[in-house]
């Protein structure tokens, strides 16, 4: 999966214009990672991967390496970073054991969940169901989708749009703690919420 914070590439440029001032820059992550980005031009390839790393493109064609500081960032690029969506956040909810009842701490937690996804103005929201290894393959596929649909069926009770969120049931196949078969495992039986 890509990951859209690992990278912030800032670009102002006109299409199909090499003599319009364009600036590039990487911009560190929210978790201090460098991305790298080439631009290229009719002198080769220029490789930006150093935190606030910059190459600009004069009227003349030719680029230039530099540094941009955080103020000269905010100043050029304020209004595209403010644009962004904020990063996408997972949240796991545990439930009790063969059921698709909440325990009472992820009741609570879910509050957060909304909170959260309330502030994105269209949040796309995957929902995954999760089981221990207790019971069959089967009752274990049919109770992590069940999972899933009740944690869908609650954020919908809160007011977020049912069309905004997919679920998928992944049953024992995927988990947390790794068991043997037949073994209650409580940070097993959940559900994550990913939301973009």
């Amino acid at each position: 999966m890509f990951r859209t914070a690992a990278i912030l590439l800032v670009a102002i440029a006109a299409a199909g214009c090499a003599t319009t001032p364009a600036t590039f820059a990487v911009l560190p992550a929210p978790d201090g990672h460098i991305g790298r980005i080439v631009v290229y031009d009719r002198d080769g390839d220029h490789v930006i991967d150093t935190a606030y790393g910059s190459q600009h493109l004069g009227a003349d064609g030719k680029l230039q390496a530099g540094t941009l500081t955080q103020a000269e960032v905010r100043e050029r690029f304020g209004a595209a970073l403010d644009a962004l969506p904020p990063p996408p956040a997972t949240f796991t909810l545990y439930f009790l054991e063969g059921k698709d009842e909440l325990t009472a701490d992820s009741s609570v937690e879910l509050q957060r969940v909304i909170s959260e996804i309330k502030r994105r103005p269209l949040p796309d929201i995957l929902v995954i169901g999760h089981t221990d290894t207790v019971g069959s393959p089967d009752f274990n596929d049919k109770l992590s989708y069940a999972r899933a649909e009740r944690a869908r069926d609650l954020l919908i009770s809160m007011g977020l749009p049912g069309e905004r969120i997919s679920v998928a049931g992944r049953g024992k196949r995927e988990p947390l703690v790794a068991t043997s078969d037949n073994v209650s495992e409580q940070k097993n039986r959940r559900v994550e919420i990913n939301v973009r």
